[in-house]
Protein backbone atom coordinates (compact mmCIF):
# COMPACT_ATOMS: atom_id res chain seq x y z
CA UNK A 1 0.00 0.00 0.00
CA UNK A 2 1.75 3.61 -0.77
CA UNK A 3 3.02 5.40 1.88
CA UNK A 4 0.96 8.41 1.27
CA UNK A 5 -2.38 6.30 1.96
CA UNK A 6 -4.43 8.34 4.62
CA UNK A 7 -5.71 5.82 7.18
CA UNK A 8 -8.70 5.88 9.13
CA UNK A 9 -10.80 4.18 11.80
CA UNK A 10 -14.81 3.91 11.60
CA UNK A 11 -15.96 3.24 14.99
CA UNK A 12 -18.62 1.48 12.73
CA UNK A 13 -19.35 -0.50 10.04
CA UNK A 14 -19.84 1.93 6.89
CA UNK A 15 -22.00 2.07 3.62
CA UNK A 16 -19.32 0.40 1.01
CA UNK A 17 -20.16 3.30 -1.24
CA UNK A 18 -18.65 5.56 1.08
CA UNK A 19 -15.92 3.28 1.90
CA UNK A 20 -15.17 3.74 -2.23
CA UNK A 21 -15.28 7.16 -1.93
CA UNK A 22 -12.61 7.71 0.59
CA UNK A 23 -10.79 5.16 -1.28
CA UNK A 24 -10.70 7.25 -4.59
CA UNK A 25 -9.64 10.26 -2.60
CA UNK A 26 -6.57 8.13 -1.16
CA UNK A 27 -7.97 7.65 2.39
CA UNK A 28 -8.46 3.89 3.41
CA UNK A 29 -11.08 2.91 6.41
CA UNK A 30 -11.02 0.45 8.76
CA UNK A 31 -14.26 -0.45 9.97
CA UNK A 32 -14.23 -1.64 14.15
CA UNK A 33 -17.52 -1.41 15.48
CA UNK A 34 -17.50 -0.47 19.16
CA UNK A 35 -21.21 -0.34 20.05
CA UNK A 36 -23.56 -3.31 19.66
CA UNK A 37 -27.51 -2.37 19.10
CA UNK A 38 -30.09 -5.02 20.49
CA UNK A 39 -33.44 -4.54 20.15
CA UNK A 40 -36.02 -4.96 22.93
CA UNK A 41 -38.47 -7.36 22.43
CA UNK A 42 -40.38 -7.85 26.28
CA UNK A 43 -44.09 -8.86 25.99
CA UNK A 44 -44.30 -5.66 27.99
CA UNK A 45 -42.64 -3.97 24.96
CA UNK A 46 -44.89 -5.29 22.32
CA UNK A 47 -47.67 -5.08 24.27
CA UNK A 48 -47.38 -1.51 24.81
CA UNK A 49 -46.58 -0.79 21.14
CA UNK A 50 -49.38 -2.58 19.82
CA UNK A 51 -51.50 -0.35 22.20
CA UNK A 52 -50.24 2.73 20.84
CA UNK A 53 -50.22 1.76 17.52
CA UNK A 54 -54.52 2.33 17.29
CA UNK A 55 -54.18 5.64 18.94
CA UNK A 56 -53.10 9.21 17.62
CA UNK A 57 -49.81 10.09 19.37
CA UNK A 58 -46.89 12.11 18.74
CA UNK A 59 -43.82 9.91 18.41
CA UNK A 60 -40.10 11.01 19.14
CA UNK A 61 -36.99 9.61 17.83
CA UNK A 62 -33.95 10.70 18.06
CA UNK A 63 -32.11 8.01 16.13
CA UNK A 64 -32.40 5.55 13.71
CA UNK A 65 -31.91 2.88 16.08
CA UNK A 66 -35.11 3.97 17.89
CA UNK A 67 -37.43 3.96 14.44
CA UNK A 68 -35.80 0.21 13.32
CA UNK A 69 -36.79 -0.84 16.71
CA UNK A 70 -40.15 -0.05 16.87
CA UNK A 71 -40.95 -1.01 13.05
CA UNK A 72 -40.38 -4.67 13.76
CA UNK A 73 -42.79 -4.86 16.35
CA UNK A 74 -45.68 -3.01 15.18
CA UNK A 75 -48.99 -4.84 14.18
CA UNK A 76 -49.82 -2.46 11.28
CA UNK A 77 -48.91 1.04 10.05
CA UNK A 78 -49.87 3.73 12.82
CA UNK A 79 -50.62 7.40 12.01
CA UNK A 80 -48.65 8.99 14.51
CA UNK A 81 -47.49 12.54 14.11
CA UNK A 82 -43.49 11.88 14.07
CA UNK A 83 -41.06 14.17 15.17
CA UNK A 84 -37.00 13.13 15.05
CA UNK A 85 -33.63 13.68 14.66
CA UNK A 86 -31.16 13.67 11.68
CA UNK A 87 -31.34 13.29 8.05
CA UNK A 88 -30.62 9.16 8.02
CA UNK A 89 -33.69 9.07 11.35
CA UNK A 90 -36.30 11.22 9.09
CA UNK A 91 -35.71 9.07 5.80
CA UNK A 92 -36.09 5.81 7.89
CA UNK A 93 -39.41 7.41 9.37
CA UNK A 94 -40.79 8.21 6.45
CA UNK A 95 -40.12 4.94 4.88
CA UNK A 96 -41.61 3.26 8.05
CA UNK A 97 -44.95 5.85 8.68
CA UNK A 98 -44.89 8.60 5.43
CA UNK A 99 -43.45 11.24 4.25
CA UNK A 100 -46.90 13.63 5.51
CA UNK A 101 -46.46 11.87 8.71
CA UNK A 102 -43.00 13.04 9.65
CA UNK A 103 -43.67 16.68 11.11
CA UNK A 104 -40.61 18.38 12.81
CA UNK A 105 -36.53 17.39 12.27
CA UNK A 106 -33.68 18.81 13.26
CA UNK A 107 -29.78 18.04 13.86
CA UNK A 108 -29.82 17.54 17.75
CA UNK A 109 -31.91 17.65 20.99
CA UNK A 110 -32.21 20.92 21.85
CA UNK A 111 -33.36 22.21 18.56
CA UNK A 112 -36.15 18.99 18.78
CA UNK A 113 -37.25 20.12 22.08
CA UNK A 114 -37.37 24.10 20.53
CA UNK A 115 -39.43 22.90 17.84
CA UNK A 116 -41.83 20.24 19.48
CA UNK A 117 -42.68 23.23 22.19
CA UNK A 118 -43.90 25.47 19.23
CA UNK A 119 -45.66 22.69 18.16
CA UNK A 120 -47.42 22.55 21.32
CA UNK A 121 -50.50 19.75 21.15
CA UNK A 122 -52.64 17.97 23.59
CA UNK A 123 -51.81 14.61 22.73
CA UNK A 124 -50.26 11.65 24.04
CA UNK A 125 -45.74 12.35 23.42
CA UNK A 126 -43.92 8.97 23.50
CA UNK A 127 -40.25 9.27 23.24
CA UNK A 128 -39.00 6.15 21.63
CA UNK A 129 -35.04 5.73 22.81
CA UNK A 130 -32.32 3.59 23.87
CA UNK A 131 -31.19 2.80 27.37
CA UNK A 132 -28.43 5.35 27.16
CA UNK A 133 -30.45 7.95 26.19
CA UNK A 134 -29.27 11.72 26.41
CA UNK A 135 -31.06 13.95 29.63
CA UNK A 136 -31.60 17.05 26.83
CA UNK A 137 -34.69 16.58 25.33
CA UNK A 138 -36.69 14.69 28.02
CA UNK A 139 -35.70 17.30 30.50
CA UNK A 140 -36.27 20.40 28.56
CA UNK A 141 -40.00 19.04 27.41
CA UNK A 142 -41.20 18.02 30.72
CA UNK A 143 -39.77 21.69 31.77
CA UNK A 144 -42.30 22.80 29.60
CA UNK A 145 -44.99 21.22 31.30
CA UNK A 146 -45.60 18.51 28.06
CA UNK A 147 -46.15 15.27 29.57
CA UNK A 148 -43.96 12.50 28.07
CA UNK A 149 -43.92 8.92 28.05
CA UNK A 150 -40.39 6.86 27.56
CA UNK A 151 -40.45 3.67 26.12
CA UNK A 152 -37.03 2.40 25.98
CA UNK A 153 -36.96 -0.13 22.22
CA UNK A 154 -33.28 -0.44 22.16
CA UNK A 155 -29.68 -1.60 24.09
CA UNK A 156 -26.95 -0.05 23.43
CA UNK A 157 -23.96 -2.26 24.35
CA UNK A 158 -20.35 -1.01 24.67
CA UNK A 159 -17.99 -3.46 22.48
CA UNK A 160 -14.50 -2.21 23.32
CA UNK A 161 -11.36 -3.39 21.76
CA UNK A 162 -7.41 -2.81 21.80
CA UNK A 163 -6.42 -0.95 18.61
CA UNK A 164 -2.70 -1.53 17.95
CA UNK A 165 -2.59 0.58 14.28
CA UNK A 166 -1.73 4.06 14.47
CA UNK A 167 -4.62 6.09 12.15
CA UNK A 168 -4.11 9.28 10.57
CA UNK A 169 -8.16 10.20 11.88
CA UNK A 170 -10.63 8.40 13.68
CA UNK A 171 -14.72 9.02 13.44
CA UNK A 172 -17.07 8.72 16.00
CA UNK A 173 -20.48 8.18 15.81
CA UNK A 174 -21.86 8.52 19.27
CA UNK A 175 -21.18 9.45 22.99
CA UNK A 176 -21.29 5.39 23.84
CA UNK A 177 -18.97 4.85 21.03
CA UNK A 178 -16.84 7.39 22.21
CA UNK A 179 -16.47 6.36 25.38
CA UNK A 180 -16.01 2.37 24.18
CA UNK A 181 -13.13 3.15 22.45
CA UNK A 182 -11.01 5.38 24.85
CA UNK A 183 -11.94 2.24 27.62
CA UNK A 184 -9.52 0.57 25.93
CA UNK A 185 -7.69 2.95 23.97
CA UNK A 186 -5.20 6.11 24.17
CA UNK A 187 -4.55 8.37 20.69
CA UNK A 188 -1.13 10.42 19.77
CA UNK A 189 -2.35 14.16 19.83
CA UNK A 190 -1.48 14.23 15.80
CA UNK A 191 -4.70 12.25 15.20
CA UNK A 192 -7.35 13.72 13.74
CA UNK A 193 -10.88 13.02 15.19
CA UNK A 194 -13.97 13.29 13.67
CA UNK A 195 -17.92 13.17 14.84
CA UNK A 196 -21.59 12.52 13.40
CA UNK A 197 -22.63 16.06 15.79
CA UNK A 198 -21.93 18.50 18.47
CA UNK A 199 -23.33 15.84 20.81
CA UNK A 200 -20.44 13.28 19.94
CA UNK A 201 -17.63 15.45 19.41
CA UNK A 202 -18.11 16.86 23.15
CA UNK A 203 -17.99 13.61 24.55
CA UNK A 204 -14.98 13.13 22.50
CA UNK A 205 -13.15 16.68 24.06
CA UNK A 206 -13.95 15.32 26.99
CA UNK A 207 -11.86 12.14 26.79
CA UNK A 208 -9.08 14.08 24.83
CA UNK A 209 -8.92 17.76 25.32
CA UNK A 210 -8.13 17.99 21.26
CA UNK A 211 -10.10 19.90 18.29
CA UNK A 212 -12.54 17.73 16.98
CA UNK A 213 -14.46 18.14 13.98
CA UNK A 214 -17.86 17.38 13.27
CA UNK A 215 -20.20 17.16 10.57
CA UNK A 216 -22.97 20.44 10.20
CA UNK A 217 -25.55 17.83 9.81
CA UNK A 218 -25.99 14.56 11.49
CA UNK A 219 -24.99 12.40 8.47
CA UNK A 220 -22.36 9.89 7.76
CA UNK A 221 -22.27 11.35 4.07
CA UNK A 222 -21.28 14.95 5.49
CA UNK A 223 -18.94 13.23 7.99
CA UNK A 224 -17.17 11.38 5.11
CA UNK A 225 -16.94 14.04 3.02
CA UNK A 226 -15.52 16.38 6.00
CA UNK A 227 -12.85 13.93 5.69
CA UNK A 228 -11.76 14.19 2.12
CA UNK A 229 -12.03 17.97 2.23
CA UNK A 230 -10.03 18.10 5.34
CA UNK A 231 -7.05 15.64 4.24
CA UNK A 232 -6.98 17.26 1.24
CA UNK A 233 -6.32 20.61 2.67
CA UNK A 234 -3.67 19.41 3.99
CA UNK A 235 -2.12 17.49 1.10
CA UNK A 236 -2.79 20.40 -1.27
CA UNK A 237 -0.58 22.58 1.82
CA UNK A 238 2.16 19.91 1.82
CA UNK A 239 2.38 20.01 -1.79
CA UNK A 240 2.51 24.36 -2.09
CA UNK A 241 5.23 24.23 0.75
Amino acid sequence: MPKNKIQILSTKVLDKKLISLANAHHIIIDEVPFIEIKNIKTPDVQKRIAELTEQSITAIFTSANAVNAVKEMLPAKPQWKVFCIGYKTKTLAEATFSNENVIGIADNGEQLAQEIIKYSTEEKMIFFCGNQRRNILPDRLKKNGIKLEELIVYQTIETPQHILKHYDGILFYSPSGVKSFFSENTIEKSTQLFAIGTTTANEAKVFTGLTVISAEYPDTTNLINLVIQHFTKIKSSECSN
